[in-house]
């Protein structure tokens, strides 16, 4: 995955996608004030509930542009539905390499059997496969760069906000999302391969260490 980060291969798009699930509509009892003179910021902590939607995302590590629907449930339905949905949305002749975690409806049967129909005929086609996935290692879910984006979503759109319903909900992040695309925020992985394969390396010996009796 670091290798798709640092050097993607031609003919190639590489979406880092998930889904953002139980996004919650809380209506707050009370507007939050803002920072001001002699003022901290305020914020109720009681609320009223109104449901969950679920977001899934792709971003494009080439450019930031953020690929998305909403649903209200994240089952492999939806998401299929959603893979779909990005392989009407990018160009043909491209092989979409997604990184996605280890997460079962990512795996679902049906979601392999319709990845196995349409990579032959895009191949047939084109020359090259169609959908390509790259599972992250367990518990390592931050190589995946989507996290980066829902993080600033959640801050700059839903933690703070207050939801009569999930309709507001959604139209918040839909104007937020619409916001962003005016300038799409690219999120560059640093980190060379060899010096992670080094900090592994060395934890191991570190534990090694520890476990080995006297």
């Amino acid at each position: 995955m670091i290798g798709l980060y640092l050097n993607p291969p031609e003919r190639s798009l590489v979406l880092c996608c998930d889904e953002k699930s139980q996004c919650q509509a809380l209506e707050r009892t009370q507007p939050a004030l803002p920072l001001g003179p002699h003022r901290v910021r305020t914020g109720t902590h009681d609320y009223v509930r109104h449901g969950t939607v679920t977001l899934f995302a792709a971003l494009s590590y080439l450019d930031g542009q953020i690929f998305r629907q909403t649903a209200e449930r994240h089952t492999h339905q939806e998401w299929l539905e959603f893979i779909k949905h990005l392989e009407k949305q990018t160009p043909a002749g491209l092989t979409l390499h997604l990184i996605v975690d280890n997460y079962s409806t990512h795996k679902h049967p049906k979601v392999k059997s319709w990845i196995k129909w349409i990579n032959p005929r895009h191949r047939k086609a084109h020359g090259v496969e169609r959908i390509v996935m790259h599972f992250t290692p367990t518990s390592s879910s931050w190589i995946n760069l989507v996290e980066c984006f829902f993080r600033d979503l959640t801050v700059d759109c839903i933690r703070d906000g207050s939801f009569a319903s999930i309709g507001e909900l959604v139209e918040s992040i839909e104007a937020y999302l619409a916001q962003r695309d005016l300038e799409p925020k690219r999120y560059v992985w640093k980190a060379e391969g060899e010096e992670i394969l080094r900090k592994i390396q060395r934890a191991k010996e570190a534990l090694a260490a520890v476990s080995t009796p006297n």
